[in-house]
């Protein structure tokens, strides 16, 4: 449960229809499992203790006396076992019938959540048995102790504030307003829901995408623990179709048809963070649910859930291919506009054979298709000068004839070299001044191009990079409209491969491809035997854990020990822990002492939820101080 990590469970037991000496026997060995998994939480399915199918039986006291007296040999085998478990079981409560999901903690039953809306249509027939729980909960007395009964009850760990569970029961969820929906305006993070959902062709994608959207409309972790083989198949088929889901993600889902444990991670820290983010996610002004209290330990959490290594990419070909045809559209059309709007003939791009400028390029010609402009009126400006290689040189050259761009050649050397001599600095220290002598004459020059062809400079430099501000302040930093400002550097590769492949054009398509299997570097060294000496990734770190560090900080908010944490475990093959731990501490102090380039970054198309512009997204001073991440870094032991 450290950093907010609750593994939960979702378990189908082996039942016999109406046999609940057994039914009991099979539910604390589905507790036994949970907690050997390590989980603080298990959910089993509706009226598992005697049966969803047993129809009139219900009527039956004999049953119900003996489901009552095994709900409370549950509970007591809870006692001493670190677990919250919901069960479900019908209950008499005042010559009145429910369908109730029990709460266990440490040999209590310390809730008895009732069952909102009970269907009576198609194959149901609930209302023939039970009655729908009260509109709000009370206390009531149960075996000598006052238990909360009714709908909406809420759960909260006395040892991790975050940790609020509520429960719902099967139909609740398919309802038009479902009870979780209070229950998470008022602080439940992880709703849980004892189900006895049949199968029907087709009902499973249904169920999936139920369980997903209102995991996402709550923000919310959701454990649904659904009725398997076991029930009656008099007209029924029932799958053990276990789901557990965290905002609109599904984390886990069983197999049907075989009466599948599954456990996972839900992660409430998060949620929380995405709450306080959304602020159409607003709690109830008066709170009006009871919150009962119960314990688990808090301890190291072991993880199993799985984070991508590239979380802007996604993993799924086709769905990679759909989204880089989406974002290169967005980029465009956000170019599009603002070239109409400022009646721009032309567009300048300085064209360097790297990464970056080829994507500025792919967009910028993009948009002049969708204006039917002239693609000559695309000025790619090459500006060779100390760092240059024949390699990016003549990539630069030929994607901009295959584009359909004018190419432009302005060698800067010469400019650079009277420019040292005119501030006194000598040209064999290759410090930053340099460096950013260079980045600062081709700015120049392509801004005053711009004047001459009545066009814009189209920037080209993207999120990773600004995010670590491996930019030349008005150098590279500067242009007037930044298409790539909000793409991260992993996802750049991508958007160029997917248009090389589209590209019908063969020659096109060579040119891309060496531009991907060339090294990323700014080229403002002199190279070494005509190879390109500065590597972007040698002085900086590795991208894609810039990237994967950047996603975590600004889309979740992690404290960095967490983002250690999961980065250590989806790395493991390709870093050790040192490594990693260097490179997060360059990424938050650059981070931090970067942010006056992001204050005064030019207008730039989002593309994505993770986004730097000082007027959307993120909002940072640039005063601020990266001493309290720098502590929690302080934590890690190796």
């Amino acid at each position: 449960m450290k950093q907010g990590f609750v593994k939960v469970a979702a378990s189908t037991p082996d039942i016999r229809v109406a046999d609940v000496a057994y039914n009991r026997e099979q539910i604390c060995r589905g507790i036994d499992d949970a907690i050997e998994n390590q989980a603080k939480i298990v959910v089993f399915p509706e009226l598992c203790i005697t049966g969803y199918t047993c129809s009139d039986l219900f009527t039956q006291d004999v049953l119900l006396s003996e489901a009552k007296e095994a709900l409370l040999k549950i509970a007591a085998y809870t006692k001493g076992k670190d677990i919250l478990a919901f069960v479900g079981v019908p209950l008499a409560v005042n010559g009145e019938l429910y369908n109730v999901a029990a709460a266990l903690n440490h040999g209590a039953v310390i809730g008895l959540t009732t069952k909102t809306f009970l269907p009576n249509y198609g194959e149901f027939y609930e209302m023939r048995q039970f009655r729908p729980g009260p509109e709000k909960p009370r206390e009531i007395l149960f075996e000598g102790d006052k238990v909360w009964f009714g709908p909406q009850l809420l759960f909260g760990a006395t040892t991790l504030e975050n940790l609020i569970v509520s429960a719902e029961i099967c139909e609740d969820v398919w309802s038009p307003i479902p009870p979780s929906i209070q229950a998470a305006r008022e602080g439940a993070t992880i709703i849980v829901n004892c189900s006895a959902s049949d199968e029907t062709i087709g009902k499973d994608s249904y169920r999936r995408e139920l369980i997903s959207g209102q995991s996402a409309r709550l923000i919310a972790g959701y454990v649904y623990a659904n009725a398997g083989e076991g029930e009656s198949t008099t007209d029924l088929v029932f799958g053990g179709h276990n789901i557990i889901a965290e905002n609109g993600t599904i984390l886990k889902e069983a197999k049907r048809f075989e009466n599948e444990n599954i456990y996972t991670e839900i992660d409430v820290n998060r949620l929380i963070g995405e709450r306080r983010k959304n602020t159409t996610f607003q709690m109830e002004s008066e709170p009006e649910l009871p919150v009962i209290p119960f314990y688990v330990q808090v301890e190291e959490t072991y993880l199993t859930r799985h984070f991508p290594a590239k979380p802007f990419v996604p993993r799924n070909e086709k769905t990679r291919a759909k989204r880089c045809e989406e974002i290169l559209t967005i980029q465009a059309m956000g170019l599009k506009k603002r070239l109409a709007h400022t009646h721009a003939k032309s567009a300048v791009v300085g064209i360097s054979g790297g990464l970056d400028s080829t994507l500025a390029l792919i967009v910028t010609a993009k948009a002049f298709d969708m204006l039917n402009l002239d693609k000559k009126n695309i000025i790619a400006v090459t500006m060779p000068c100390f760092g240059t290689t024949d390699r990016t040189y003549q990539n630069a050259c030929r994607m901009s004839e295959q584009l359909g761009a004018t190419l432009k050649e302005v060698p800067i050397a010469d400019a650079v070299t009277i420019h040292f001599r005119d501030i006194g600095h000598d040209p064999e220290v290759h410090d930053v001044t340099y460096e950013n002598s260079q980045a600062r004459e081709r700015t120049q020059v392509l801004m005053n191009i711009a004047n001459q062809e009545g066009g814009m400079v189209i920037g080209t430099g993207d999120m990773s990079e600004l995010a670590l501000g491996w930019a030349t302040y008005n150098g590279d930093h500067m242009s007037m409209y930044g298409v790539n400002a909000s793409v991260p550097k992993t996802l750049v590769r991508h958007l160029v491969k997917y248009a090389a492949d589209e590209t019908g054009d063969v020659a096109l398509r060579k040119v891309l491809y060496d531009v991907l299997d060339t090294p990323v570097s700014p080229e403002l060294l002199p190279p070494k035997d005509g190879e390109i000496a500065q590597k972007t990734e040698d002085l900086v770190g590795p991208y894609e854990l810039h990237d994967f560090f950047l996603y975590y900080v600004l889309r979740f908010g992690y404290e960095p020990s967490k983002i250690f944490r999961i980065a250590k475990r989806t790395f493991e093959e390709r870093y050790d822990e040192v490594v990693i731990l260097k490179w997060m501490e360059t990424f938050f102090r650059r981070f931090f002492s970067q942010q006056f380039k992001r204050s005064c970054l030019p207008d730039g198309p989002k593309i994505g939820t993770v986004a730097l512009s000082p007027r959307g997204d993120w909002r940072m001073p640039s005063d601020g101080c990266v001493a309290v991440w720098l502590k929690d870094l302080e934590k890690i032991t190796l």
